[in-house]
């Protein structure tokens, strides 16, 4: 039995989002994440934060949506952080060279703070 997957967005604050991932980001779930956070961006908020504390298993595809997305931020002058990224998904980042693009934090709590922290000082 694989676990189901789901898609929250626990945090909004003006430019910045947080969406979080949790369950079995493959191929099956993919468009869904990229579809959302392509909603994120369109709804004001460039900046997101993906929160991947939940997720049990990620394959090319839903590095492939992470990428997806981060395209889309960049394209209107935002981006895309990740948080608490699990080990699989840490070796396709390396492996793909992706890790010197996406920068990363331990949890989304930091990741939030970097990113506010950035705020202050642009």
């Amino acid at each position: 039995m694989t676990d189901a997957f789901r898609i929250d967005v626990p945090h909004t604050d003006g430019a910045l989002a947080v969406i979080a991932l949790s369950g079995e980001f493959d191929i099956a779930a993919a468009p869904a994440v990229r579809a959302r956070g392509l909603e994120l961006i369109a709804n004001g908020h460039p900046h997101l934060v993906a929160d991947l504390a939940g997720v049990t298993f990620c394959d090319s595809s839903g590095l492939g949506a992470l990428i997806g997305i981060w395209r889309c931020a960049k394209d209107a002058d935002g981006s895309l952080t990740l948080a608490a990224i699990p080990e699989r998904l840490g070796r396709l980042l390396g492996v793909t060279g992706m890790d010197a693009f996406l920068p990363a934090h331990p949890s989304a709590e930091t990741a939030l703070m970097a990113r506010q922290g950035d705020r202050r000082t642009a």
